[in-house]
């Protein structure tokens, strides 16, 4: 019924057609994130079984071509993604951290990358192009399950800081090694040779859109003052970050780096969070598109059909051991990264299952990746991350959730959840049934203050702002006045 009657907007109203078919990725996304929210999953699962479910391969209630003219999506996603990170790198707290950090991040990722291009490369003999790039893939995570899992419990320790610092730095090496590895990728993909020269070139070009994003994140802390209201300095990032967008991909160069450091350099000039918030909470419409629109372009047929192949090598059985070996990379990065930090037995035996997760970045990588290399090689490198992110995202909140209790980062005991003094003011001993009762009361305390939603602050301080600007509103403040 909906095919035919987009069949009839074809011609009479084509662009009722296109706001039709976005209406229901939007909503069949944030329906079936009713269900996952039931299940203790990610968002994001919802959202790329929802494409699978609008796609060809199930209902085929999108038409291709509306897909296919959405392909501006993973820029403008990857673009908010990256533009995030720049939050979390204070200057202060990444010298006072030092290098522990770094190191156990560095080791995770690379371990991970390392392992994943022995296995194509090596053990499977599969294309250099598709090696570099889908271990390049491996390094990224998706902090948002952890972080969930994290708040859920409500733990913390020396293995939740250790966690959080990691997660925060880790999509940052996956981009860089990103970068590299399609450089790489193109140049072999080719003309089957790699020299010196073909990969400096490239690489120049994102040091060159690196320092662009720098002075990006100046020009914005210029234009962004604070005398302007909350809506014009989220009007001006946007334009600011959609322009370098652009200029990017005139030059064909990823602008994934560049809004890194320009978010990066203006949070460190400027101190201000507040535009972080707000555009964190204008994005998620966005950002559903984006992974509803990866899942309508997921090939399931390339994946289960003896047909879909690298070379002689099953998609589904690369996907399989990308999906075992990442994770053995991920656990013994980890592992060692934290013995030569010199971190705690139990962090560093638990950190490795919390960085199994993977979605946003990598996805959208995938989806970038697979525009520049194209054809075959292209499709089934995004198929292969879709397929897994799911099964990440399935498994990875459980095993987070392990971690944090093997780690000792929570408890279930109600005497280990809250503190109270176990004697009174006098110095008598209280009865345990004094200590459980003043325990609960404690929790229920707790559990009464209504925690605030920031980016949601934010917004609607942008939006009251707003509403008290226009003439009409100023009028009637000015009338009340007299």
């Amino acid at each position: 019924m909906l095919n035919q009657l987009y069949a009839h907007l074809e011609t009479g109203a084509p662009a009722a057609r296109t706001i039709i078919a976005i209406a229901l990725m939007l909503l069949a996304g944030y329906l079936l994130s009713r269900v996952t929210t039931k299940l203790h999953l990610p968002n994001v699962t919802a959202y790329i079984l929802a494409g699978i479910l609008l796609g060809p391969f199930c209902l085929n209630l999108v038409p291709a071509d509306i897909v296919e003219g959405t392909g501006f999506l993973p820029d403008i996603a990857l673009a908010f993604i990256a533009f995030s990170t720049g939050e979390f790198f204070r200057l202060s707290t990444l010298k006072k951290n030092g290098m522990r950090v770094i190191l156990i991040t560095l080791l995770e990722s690379l371990l991970a990358t390392l392992f994943v291009f022995l296995l194509c490369d090596r053990v499977l003999h599969l294309e250099l192009a598709f090696s570099a790039v889908l271990s390049a893939l491996a390094a990224a995570t998706a902090p948002a399950s952890t972080l969930m899992t994290i708040r859920q419990n409500g733990a913390k320790g020396d293995f939740v800081d250790t966690l959080l610092q990691v997660v925060a730095l880790d999509d940052i090496v996956g981009l860089i090694v990103y970068s590299v590895a399609i450089t790489v990728a193109v140049v072999s993909f080719g003309s089957g040779k790699v020299s010196a020269g073909s990969v400096l070139l490239p690489l120049a070009k994102n040091i060159g859109v690196l320092l662009l994003g720098a002075g990006f994140g100046v020009l914005m802390k210029l234009a962004i003052q604070h005398r302007r209201s909350s809506d014009n300095r989220l009007i001006i990032a946007i334009a600011l970050l959609f322009s370098f967008c652009g200029i990017c991909t005139a030059i064909d160069v990823s602008p994934l780096l560049g809004c890194m450091a320009m978010s990066t350099v203006y949070f460190n000039i400027t101190d201000d969070d507040k535009l972080f918030k707000q555009l964190n909470y204008f994005s998620p419409p966005l950002l559903l598109l984006f992974f509803v629109r990866s899942g309508l372009s997921f090939d399931l047929g390339a994946l289960l059909k003896p047909s879909g192949a690298i070379g002689s090598t099953p998609l589904l059985l690369i996907g399989a051991l990308y999906f075992l070996v990442r994770i053995v990379g991920k656990y013994i990065g980890a592992y060692l990264g934290c013995l030569l930090a010199k971190k705690p037995v139990k962090t560093r035996t638990t950190l490795g299952l919390a960085l199994i997760p993977q979605a946003g970045v990598a996805i959208g990588l995938a989806a970038l990746g697979a525009r520049t290399l194209g054809g075959a090689v292209g499709s089934a490198l995004q198929t292969i991350i879709l397929a897994s992110s799911v099964l990440y995202e399935l498994v990875g909140p459980v095993c987070a959730k392990l971690a944090l209790y093997l780690s000792g980062s929570y408890s279930n005991r109600l005497e280990e959840l809250v503190e109270v003094p176990e004697t009174t003011e006098a110095g008598e001993k209280r009865t345990d049934l004094e200590l459980l009762i003043e325990r609960i009361q404690k929790i229920q305390a707790e559990l009464s203050v209504p925690k605030p939603n920031e980016e949601e602050e934010a917004y609607t301080e942008a939006a009251m702002q707003q509403l008290g600007a226009l003439p009409g509103v100023q009028a009637r403040k000015e009338g009340r006045g007299r």
